[in-house]
């Protein structure tokens, strides 16, 4: 009987790692030298062509998911919370992170292990879509940093500069908006949420 061996799916079968939030496990869909946007295909676990990137943005470090998290209803409510915002929703998606590597990354389809610092509170259209700031995991330049407020703020003006505007076509009005930016330890609520989210919502995950 032959013996088959099936890949992992990234989202699902993959776990956010043993020391979360202080540690977790990212899957990278895209690093600074993609053109085009790769996103995970929900279905197949396979990553997909999203578009190509607009203009001349690209994305200014390694950019993917933590597996097992979800943006629902917990991590909208904190939003809400620390935004003061009314009537925000989760975007429905995995919880974006963007992972600072001294070292130069070729591609994507990648697992790697990353130390949130931080993040971003994004607002989508009105969707919290926050994007988690995390250095790889025993990085000789970026594990100095330990919280955003380490990080230069020239550093931090261009990864907002980039969600402000990766999206943006001339004559369209602007759809995201940073409400905040904050440190580790909100960081790392918001990744709780996420995974309580996930649960929430793919609670006996071993049957799909």
């Amino acid at each position: 009987m032959n013996n088959y061996h099936y890949k992992a799916h990234p989202w699902h079968g993959i776990s956010a790692g043993e020391n979360t939030p202080s540690v977790v496990n990212a899957f990278i869909e895209i690093v600074p030298s993609d053109t085009v946007k790769y996103e995970i295909d929900k279905q197949s676990g396979y990553l997909k062509i999203d578009r190509p990137q607009k203009f001349s943005n690209m994305v200014p470090t390694l950019y993917g998911f933590v597996p097992r998290t979800y943006c629902g209803n917990k991590v909208a409510e904190f939003a809400a919370l620390k935004s003061g915002r009314m009537g925000i929703k989760g975007d429905g998606d995995p919880l974006d992170i963007c992972v600072l590597s001294e070292r130069s990354v070729s591609h994507g389809d990648i697992i790697l292990q990353a130390i949130p610092v931080g993040g971003f509170r994004l607002l989508d259209n009105g969707e919290a879509d926050d994007k988690i700031i995390a250095v790889m995991k025993g990085d000789e330049f970026y594990r100095q940093w330990t919280d955003v407020s380490d990080c230069p703020s020239s550093y931090i003006n261009r990864l907002m500069h980039y969600f402000l505007t990766y999206k943006n076509l001339p004559g369209e009005k602007a759809t995201c908006e940073i409400t905040d930016v904050y440190g580790r330890a909100e960081a790392h609520e918001v990744i709780v949420r996420a995974m309580q989210d996930y649960m929430s919502l793919f609670n006996g995950i071993e049957d799909l």
